[in-house]
């Protein structure tokens, strides 16, 4: 499998491979701390061992898709406002028919647009996780997530 690095936003380094964009063990190690977690805590948070923690933390594994996103998750949940924030219907504008295909509007959730598979983001669904990261990293809604 070929692997290249990018260097992207803030300084955070990402994996490109055949799956497409996946976590760091930076931005991976960036996260745990922000949520002011132990290795051990964050294992007993996302139902892992210790050793896949520090596997990741050292690069000797990559980050499966659902604990990027249940990581995600927890720093958005940790993060973001939910009262002051504005969803991604409203930065982005959306159009009302946009709106009513989107499960960010139906389920009221447009500041976790970018956790729901099948939302619609310039103009097109997104049902790929590693495509629909790609989108979201460059948008403002999850970058606020980010600080």
């Amino acid at each position: 499998m070929l692997i290249l690095y990018r260097i992207v936003h803030c300084g955070m380094m990402r994996v490109e491979g055949e799956r497409g964009f996946q976590m760091g063990k930076k931005e991976f190690l960036r996260i745990r701390r922000n949520l002011g977690k132990t290795q051990i805590q964050l294992a007993q948070l996302l139902g892992i061992s210790l050793k896949a923690i520090q596997s990741f933390e050292q690069g000797w594994r990559n980050i499966s898709v659902h604990i990027e996103r249940q990581i995600l998750f927890l720093l958005a949940m940790k993060k973001l406002p939910r009262k002051n924030s504005r969803p991604c219907y409203v930065i982005r504008k959306c159009s009302i028919e946009t709106k009513r295909n989107c499960p960010a509007w139906e389920f009221q959730i447009g500041h976790l647009c970018w956790f729901i598979n099948g939302t619609i983001c310039q103009g097109h669904v997104q049902v790929s996780w590693s495509r629909k990261m790609k989108i979201c990293r460059q948008c403002e809604v999850f970058r606020s997530m980010l600080g």
